[in-house]
């Protein structure tokens, strides 16, 4: 390996760059505000919803890129009940310690 970077991987570092800082300080560059469309505003507040499941449900409901053959999955009654817990009472921290009260005995008690 060589110690002195070439002058194609700097360029494309640069570039990199510029185009990050460019795309995180649009907002402040623009000399007025750039108000968004009713849908678009009414979209994102389903935004953190929507990614969360997409990031939650797939860990619940999948091992190893197959869904859970099993009911004896630990991670099954443990979002059941976290998800019991957050309807009953609409608390995340709730819902998180009930989940997570849940998961433990079962996976390392029962070993699911």
């Amino acid at each position: 390996m060589r110690g002195v970077t070439d002058g194609w991987t700097m360029l494309v570092i640069l570039g990199l760059a510029c185009v990050t800082v460019l795309a995180r300080c649009f907002f402040f560059i623009l000399d007025r505000p750039w108000p968004l469309p009713g849908w678009t505003q009414r979209a994102l507040h389903y935004a953190p919803v929507a990614a969360l499941a997409g990031v939650v449900v797939p860990e619940i409901v999948m091992t190893n890129g197959h869904l859970v053959a099993s009911w004896q999955d630990a991670r099954l009654f443990a979002g059941l009940a976290g998800a019991g817990l957050y309807f009953w009472r609409r608390s995340v921290l709730l819902t998180m310690l009930g989940g997570m009260a849940v998961y433990l005995p079962l996976h390392l008690g029962l070993g699911w």
